[in-house]
């Protein structure tokens, strides 16, 4: 994996690059073609994603509705990366939106990671808080304006 790569995804961005290099040597890179199904909502996560080359399409299936698009990733995006801190299904669906290469990491390696060089996992770890927070905000707001729009009816 090219470390190069890995300083444009933010969730590294407070990486060195020997610690960059550590990193990339646990990435397997997997090419995905356009229309697969990364993981379903419900499955088990085992592996945390880095969207190196294409489009990576965040959804859910809304009963009635069909699939609604929460995100489509562009290279530099992570996902998955709840499955590498938690043991609770998936909770969304990720499909490749067009063919797309992925950086791929399991969660053991990544456990063992962050037990081994305690500075990655500062970094890395209050990234992850920072990004969920991130997304946490976002969802509260598409409530609010659901609730909004939904009052009008």
């Amino acid at each position: 994996m090219d470390v190069a790569l890995l300083k444009k995804v933010s969730l590294f961005e407070g990486l060195t690059g020997p610690q960059l290099a550590k990193v990339a040597a646990l990435l397997v890179e997997r090419a995905v073609p356009a229309g697969t199904r990364i993981f379903q909502e419900g499955e088990n996560g085992v592996e945390f994603y880095v969207v190196l080359s294409g489009k990576v399409r965040i959804s859910k299936i809304v009963q009635g509705v069909g699939e609604e698009a929460l995100a489509i990733l562009e290279p530099g995006a992570y996902f998955g990366e709840m499955a590498l801190v938690d043991d609770t299904p998936r909770s969304a669906d990720a499909l490749a939106h067009v063919s797309c290469t992925l950086g791929v990491l399991e969660r053991d390696q990544f456990d063992q990671l962050m037990f081994m060089d305690k500075e990655i996992a500062y970094s890395v770890l209050w990234t992850f808080v920072r990004t969920l927070s991130e997304r946490l905000r976002e969802t509260n707001d598409k409530i609010k304006g659901f609730f909004a729009l939904s009052a009008r009816f």
